[in-house]
């Protein structure tokens, strides 16, 4: 079954870079070079993150 996702919930590149505290270039080099594995959806040529692959990826950082 699909899922349907609300524009609400999708950030672009700078939004999640912002949200992350990296600049939007090392987003797009983890992206790249699959560094860091942060999912994405890309539309077109467009690239964008869901709000909550980016507040897991921040939560899977976190240091006991």
């Amino acid at each position: 079954m699909s899922e349907i996702i609300k524009k609400t919930d999708l950030l672009t590149t700078d939004e999640a870079a912002e949200m992350v505290g990296v600049k939007p270039g090392t987003l797009v080099n983890w992206r790249c070079t699959k560094k860091e594995n942060i999912p994405y959806v890309k539309i077109g040529s467009k690239v964008f993150y869901r709000e909550k692959d980016i507040l897991d990826y921040i939560d899977q950082q976190r240091v006991a």
